[in-house]
């Protein structure tokens, strides 16, 4: 399962936007170190379902009339104060959790209602655009010291005759969770001393940072956009090369309540919601506001910043396997029971490993089940196909 972290300087609202993903119980106050200890929970990208395609909408739980919702792992983790990368506040802690996330997600206030430290202040008070390289930086300065540390062991296995540098560095990051194919892309693009013992602390910085960009992606979130003074999202985005969304977790998280009391008619990633049941006059005044809210920005922006994470940052897509390729169904006669995320240029054999490895390692051939014909192993696969696997560990 993919993991999406989110990032931000303590009460910029990522408990609340976590609160709103997973329907998890978190603290959610207005004041610094609300979290301590890191929160995991299950939360979904949101697609269009191969069922609308057909006659009938599909049986999966996670579908909601053509709505498809993929499950992926949200991490919530103490916030960034500055020196975080040198054990300020909870730094350490947090950037250790970062280890295994995919991509992050950094929660600004972009109403300007914090300082630096997470404290309270005058709305408009504070510069968002401020904490948008802040948490990248932290992230490149924390990793810069973990090769800085770990360098003079590069520089040990340099003596050996058969030694390679690739090799070395992929052994070095491998926690970071910086791939063989990612170490020798980043090193593609620098330029470097062929000896470790001439690189510079600049040259293992600029490492660093290469890689960070690559295994840990980051999408930025402008939250709290409804109490935001005019322009703001506009700037965060002129001062940034990151995807900027405008989100307001509050309002997510109201309206998610509100779906499951009954009161309203809305799907997490809807630009709009009905009203269904009974609500107060001030609830109504509220639910009001939120809605024009999300007239102006198309939505929250909570499953925005979700998918643009994992779609478009980790270019991932959606595939479905299934046993039946007429009926798209699997051995119950459940219709696209299951939904799976895959890397961009994936092809039927990774599918089957994604499945189970014993249908991988039994991979024998594949049928696209939308256009009934046959194809080969090394196909590459896209958003929506729904394929059947023949394996010797199949049904």
């Amino acid at each position: 399962m993919l993991t999406v972290a989110l990032a931000g300087k303590p009460n910029a609202g990522k408990s609340t936007f976590y609160a709103a993903a997973t329907m998890a119980d978190v603290d959610v106050a207005n004041y610094p170190f609300t979290t301590i200890d890191a929160n995991r929970g299950v939360t979904h990208v949101r697609t269009r379902c191969p069922c609308l395609d057909r006659e009938e909408r599909c049986g999966s739980e996670n579908c909601r009339d053509g709505k498809r919702y993929v499950p992926i792992e949200l991490l919530d983790v103490a916030g960034l104060v500055p020196g975080a990368h040198e054990g300020k506040g909870l730094g350490n802690q947090f950037l250790d959790e970062l280890t295994n996330a995919d991509a992050v997600v950094n929660v600004v206030d972009a109403s300007g209602a914090t300082n630096a430290e997470g404290e309270p202040v005058e709305v408009g008070s504070h510069d968002p655009l401020d904490d948008v390289d802040f948490v990248e930086e932290e992230m490149d300065l924390w990793l810069a010291g973990i090769v800085d540390r770990n360098w003079e062991g590069v520089k040990r296995k340099s003596r050996a005759p058969d030694f390679d540098l690739e090799a070395a560095l992929s052994d070095m990051l491998t926690g970071f969770g910086a791939t063989e194919g990612d170490v020798a892309r980043v090193l593609r693009g620098l330029e470097y001393p062929d000896d470790p013992k001439a690189w510079t602390d600049g040259d293992r910085e600029a490492l660093a940072r290469a890689v960070r960009r690559r295994t840990k992606p980051i999408v930025v979130v402008a939250n709290k956009v409804d109490a935001a003074p005019e322009g703001a999202v506009d700037r965060i985005r002129e001062g940034t090369d990151k995807p900027v969304i405008p989100v307001t977790a509050d309002g997510e998280l109201a309206l998610r309540r509100a779906a499951e009391a009954g009161f309203v008619d809305y799907d997490p990633g809807d630009e709009s919601f009905e009203i269904v049941g009974g609500v107060s006059d001030d609830q109504r005044t509220g639910l009001d506001a939120l809605r024009e809210s999300m007239a102006e920005h198309e939505g929250t922006g909570v499953q925005t910043a979700l998918n643009t994470a994992v779609y478009d940052l980790l270019d991932h897509f959606t595939a479905y396997p299934v046993q039946d390729a007429g009926k798209w169904t699997d051995g119950t006669g459940t219709v696209l029971p299951d939904a799976f995320l895959l890397p961009a240029g994936s092809t039927p054999p990774e599918l089957a490993y994604a499945v189970h490895s014993d249908i991988g390692e039994g991979y024998l051939h594949a049928v696209d089940a939308c256009a009934s014909r046959r194809i080969g192993e090394d196909h590459e696969l896209g958003e929506g196909d729904v394929v059947k696997i023949v394996s010797t560990a199949g049904p």
